[in-house]
């Protein structure tokens, strides 16, 4: 039987829970066992995919076609385990499945309520979908203890550790101790209010992280122990890392997977850490022996979040060619304003990236980069949105007037449009324009197939790969001929080859657009290939600008 590790939060909210769970994860790993993380989101939201990326960051997908978290993408990250559409549930998802089940008469009559009808959901989505191998299944709650849309998965895991016996559960509560430099002291006492609220609700945490910005002395691990009823040893310290990637290493130091095993009482049977792959990681990303300036055109360039499988799926193909990867945010607007000097912006970046996004704001600064990548041949790298910009960039160069995407308006040139037939694992699946937002994009990992003597088959070293996908619009087919007639190949195509999947430019040192997220599989120990490629094709680049 798996065991079950929760991990809450309280104090306040980006204390870094998903990273310490894929830590906890990964150093649970290097000991030899096998893991699995889900997260247990308390908004009503169905899932992430409708909320904006300055409210909630990047939508991660799974290969199974979620939109989730992106703490899930720090879980794959972290420990190269696929996540899957039963990892990440939101209280809109339990109520929904709720109501639908008494709309049904699923309930007999019986008066639905949050105790018990939503929290057996709750604890039947924590135990759902696990394999009888995996040793250890580790929950995230997103938010913070004492929020009352919260108050539902507190008591689900109280009646959950309660139901498969205490020995098999442990709970994890991080908190906040600030620094005040006013007094020049470490407060506890926000530490021991939440552990106090956690445990009013029935948990009392085997374990308590602590944030903090100073070393925590013993004498303040010791009061933190004894007001929160746990070991001093279990009281883990977790200050600022360098990197994320530095972030397993800190917390082994630090004890964490020590206390797990030894509150689970695993501690003298388990096997010693090995951290060569991190070791590894490490040194390749604090070692480098070189540097390179990536520029992303992209429109949600306020928030690092939106991008963040963007950015450290750059950091790995960094780490792939032992360099550092300096990312200059620009953001697309500005290419619109006709006293913007564009070259200068550009000229002085090693390669230029333009990422997914929706809506046409920003789609002309975005295009604007594509023509200089071309023109100068510096290294372009066009994801989703910007696969789609790329299209349409060389259709215009090609002559044809007026080119664009019906995602931005009415255009007699749809070089882009709106998918409303395509074919899954599950058959054929269709949309309409005036449909829900929601869930109904091509999401999830498809085929493609690669033309045999292509820049992008060479990457691969295949002709066959299956990548993620989240997107709505796709470029026309019909638009082939003129646009490889302008050099743009398309490269990569559905293995019934009705929709593009890859275009490159054969002329130009490295020029590739790409229908779905690359990043989405990227790891440190495993940079995708794509980004491996571009962070090499920028390195020469550094040596000629």
């Amino acid at each position: 039987m798996a065991r079950f590790i929760f991990i809450t939060g309280g104090v306040v909210s980006s204390l870094g829970k998903g990273l310490m769970a894929a830590s906890l994860a990964a150093l649970l790993q290097a000991r030899g066992y096998k893991v699995r993380l889900r997260k247990l989101d308390p908004y009503l939201n169905v899932d992430p995919g409708t909320m904006s990326p300055y409210q909630h960051g990047e939508v991660y997908v799974t290969d199974d076609g979620a939109e989730t978290d992106l703490d899930l993408g720090h879980y794959e990250r972290f420990t190269g385990v696929p996540a899957r559409q039963s990892d990440n549930v939101t209280t809109g998802r339990i109520y929904q499945n709720i109501i639908a089940a008494e709309r049904r008469g699923d309930y007999l009559g019986a008066t639905v309520q949050v105790i018990p009808h939503v929290t057996n959901a709750i604890k039947e989505f924590i135990a759902s979908d696990i394999s009888p191998e995996c040793d250890f299944v580790i929950c995230e709650i997103g938010g913070t203890v004492g929020d009352i849309e919260s108050l539902p998965f507190i008591e689900a895991i109280r009646q959950f550790r309660n139901e498969i016996g205490r020995g098999n559960s442990v709970s994890i509560h991080t908190t906040l101790v600030p620094y005040l430099a006013a007094a020049g002291e470490l407060k506890t006492k926000p530490t021991q209010h939440s552990v106090r609220e956690l445990t009013s609700l029935g948990i009392q945490p085997e374990i308590i992280v602590c944030r903090t910005e100073h070393p925590l002395p013993d004498s303040e691990r010791a009061k933190i122990a004894l007001f929160c009823n746990v070991r001093k040893e279990a009281v883990i310290p977790a200050l600022d890392a360098r990197s994320i990637y530095a972030v397993p290493e800190q917390y082994s130091e630090a004890g964490l997977d020590t206390e797990v095993l030894r509150a689970f009482d695993m501690l003298e049977s388990a096997a010693p850490l090995d951290m060569r792959r991190w070791e590894d990681v490490l040194d390749r990303l604090f070692n480098p022996e070189g540097e390179v300036t990536i520029g992303v055109v992209g429109k949600y360039v306020g928030l690092p979040d939106a991008y963040k499988s963007l950015t450290e799926a750059l950091v790995h193909g960094g780490m792939a060619n032992r360099v550092k990867v300096n990312i200059r945010w620009i953001d697309a607007e500005l290419f619109e304003h006709p006293e913007v000097d564009i070259p200068a912006q550009l000229e002085p970046l090693h390669a230029i990236l333009v990422p997914g996004g929706f809506g046409e704001r920003g789609s002309e600064g975005k295009i604007a980069s594509v023509t200089f990548a071309r023109e100068r041949g510096v290294p372009f790298f066009g994801i989703c949105l910007g696969m789609q910009m790329a299209c349409i960039e060389a259709a215009r160069a090609a002559g044809v007037e007026g080119a664009s995407s019906t995602e931005f308006g009415e255009t007699e040139e749809p070089v882009v449009g709106l998918i409303t037939e395509w074919m899954s694992k599950e058959g054929l699946q269709k949309r309409e324009a005036s449909g829900d937002l929601g869930g109904t994009m091509r999401l999830g990992a498809y085929p493609a197939s690669l033309t045999g003597n292509s820049h992008v088959a060479s990457i691969y070293g295949s002709t066959e790969i299956s990548e993620r996908h989240r997107h709505r619009y796709e470029v026309n087919a019909h638009y082939r001929d003129r646009l490889e007639q302008n050099g743009l190949v398309f490269s990569g195509m559905s293995p019934d080859g009705q929709l593009p999947e890859i275009v490159e430019r054969p002329d130009h040192p490295w020029f590739i657009g790409v229908q779905f997220h690359p990043e989405l599989k990227s790891k440190p120990f495993d940079p995708h290939p794509l980004f491996a490629s571009f962070i090499e094709a920028a390195v020469k680049q550094s040596r000629l600008v």
